[in-house]
């Protein structure tokens, strides 16, 4: 099984932005040695308790401090920016690292609404054309869009691979049909469905950034040596779901703090709930549950979110699962 990497920049209570940073470098030098096969950041606006507001320039850096693994976005929030420009800083990128580019493409926001709003000038912000932006960046790209007079450079080099991003099923389709891989994100949506996946095979055209379906799950993930020490660890990750929920915005609280919180019972249900869009347990069990889903849906890739406050705990996360399915 492929194992790959999804790094929110999540903020830990007493860290800074340039601590949060720092870390997601490390981590990528971290999982780069273990093997995985991806790593990918994700595009936030506006935010407390998220570190990263431009993956791209992120996916520069990381690709020059790293080796083998394939670096890009999870996604770039195309809504708010230009088709032809995109494709230009995804060719620029691919050109600079061989082989070793991704650009997955998401179509929320990654903010609220005064963001978006900053984003487009203070305009209204564009939400009802998304797909067909995608085509128009994919064939900028590609260098087979219509408008002839203006290309996307620098031309002549592998391109990137291109996945779409997807948390309800709804975008499968569209992703076989535009030839682009297809990441479900299961911390998102919580329930994986074999026709959504059915659906997304069906549909594939193969294309020159993706020649046949490729699909990953992205999981929420506290791993540890035993079940009772992960349980500790997802404390945090439970007041961080609950918050989203509530929409409250902030950094991440330790599992002491997060256990000493006062919650009521409609938060208890709420944490139960979330469960289900998080897997914690020993790395074994992790494990299991990741083979048992690799052979029901057919996928041969987990991207892993290892949500903990300490950065020590993260990096077992990653090591564990790693030991056990690498």
């Amino acid at each position: 099984m492929k194992l790959s990497v999804l790094d929110q920049g999540i903020i830990s209570k007493g860290n800074s932005a340039i601590d949060t940073l720092n870390n997601s470098i490390e981590l990528a030098k971290f999982a780069d040695e273990l093997g995985y096969h991806r790593i990918w950041y994700s595009e936030h606006h506006s935010s407390e308790g998220l570190a990263c507001t431009a993956p791209e320039i992120l996916v520069a850096h990381i690709a020059s401090v790293t080796k083998n693994i394939r670096v890009g976005t999870g996604g770039v929030m195309l809504m708010h920016y230009s088709p032809y420009k995109v494709a230009e800083v995804f060719n620029m990128l691919s050109t600079l690292n061989l082989n070793r580019i991704d650009i997955g493409i998401g179509r929320a926001p990654g903010g609220d609404y005064a963001s978006m709003v900053a984003l487009a000038q203070g305009k209204n912000p564009e939400m009802h054309n998304l797909y067909s932006k995608i085509s128009e960046t994919l064939m900028y790209m590609s260098n087979t869009h219509s408008n002839k007079n203006t290309f996307a450079g620098p031309i002549g080099s592998p391109l990137p691979e291109a996945w779409m991003l997807g948390s309800s099923g709804n975008s499968a389709v569209q992703a076989g049909k535009l030839g682009l891989g297809y990441s479900y994100a299961h911390f998102i949506g919580s329930t994986l469905e074999e026709a959504v996946f059915d659906d997304y095979r069906r549909s594939f055209i193969p294309s020159e950034f993706v020649q046949k379906p490729q699909i990953n799950i992205g999981y929420s993930v506290v791993a540890s040596e035993t079940k009772d020490e992960a349980e500790f660890e997802a404390a945090s990750l439970d007041l961080m779901f609950l918050n989203i929920v509530k929409g409250i915005s902030g950094s991440l609280l330790s599992p002491e703090e997060a256990l000493s919180y006062s919650y009521s019972e409609m938060d208890k249900m709420r944490i139960k709930d979330n469960r289900n869009r998080m897997l914690v347990g020993s790395s074994k069990e992790i494990a299991d549950i990741l083979r048992s889903n690799e052979e029901k849906y057919g996928i041969d890739e987990a991207m892993i979110v290892g949500v903990n406050y300490s950065m020590e705990a993260k990096l077992r996360t990653y090591k564990l699962l790693a030991k056990e399915l690498l």
